[in-house]
């Protein structure tokens, strides 16, 4: 079985989780000029529409109170090696997507970590132990619906689909969930 981690929010919850005065209010991380762009936005930011890859005017056009951070991405990255350790204590087999996101190949561990939801449960119970952030876990037989059972587990959860239920987990979605699917 394939695991995706996604960290939730994560430039976002790395500054809400550094500066404490920023806990629970809307964070917007990335380019803050004219021509800037949304590297991340908190939950509390997406509340009001905010999302990554949009136009920073359009995020303060539809988040005024929003907390806008041009970000730190040498800290962003020192946490990401971090969780990666945390990902390779799972198994070797660790395929990073991004600073903030993974696929674990889970296959021959369970001996090691049982079953892979518990290896699931135990990844996250570690990163919020270690790290103090929140990562998503989606798990499946194949990369891609390991990273939609991710996506369909945020904020801060754990879905898994078995081989037997990737087409009851798939149908009724709509073709753009499907990764590299883009807008039809």
């Amino acid at each position: 079985m394939i695991l995706h981690a996604d960290m939730d929010a994560f430039y976002a919850s790395v500054e809400q989780r550094d500066r404490p005065e920023l806990r629970g209010r809307p964070v917007i991380v990335g380019g803050t000029g004219p021509r800037g762009v949304v590297a991340a936005a908190s939950y509390e930011a997406r509340r009001f529409g905010v999302r990554s890859a949009i136009p920073t005017a359009q995020a303060r056009a539809l988040c005024p109170e929003g907390v806008f951070l041009r970000g730190d991405m040498r800290r962003y990255a020192r946490e990401s090696e971090r969780i990666f350790e945390i990902f390779r204590r799972f198994t070797p087999l660790v395929e990073g997507l991004s600073l903030d996101e993974a696929f674990l190949d889970l296959s021959g561990t369970e001996r090691l970590h049982g079953p892979p939801a518990e290896a699931g449960r135990r990844l996250r119970a570690l990163v919020r132990a270690e790290i103090d952030l929140a990562v998503s876990v989606g798990i499946g037989p194949v990369k891609m619906v390991a990273k939609i059972a991710s996506e369909a587990a945020k904020p801060d959860g754990l879905l898994e689909v078995p081989a037997d239920g990737v087409r009851a987990f798939l149908d009724p979605l709509p073709v753009e969930r499907l990764w590299g699917v883009g807008p039809v």
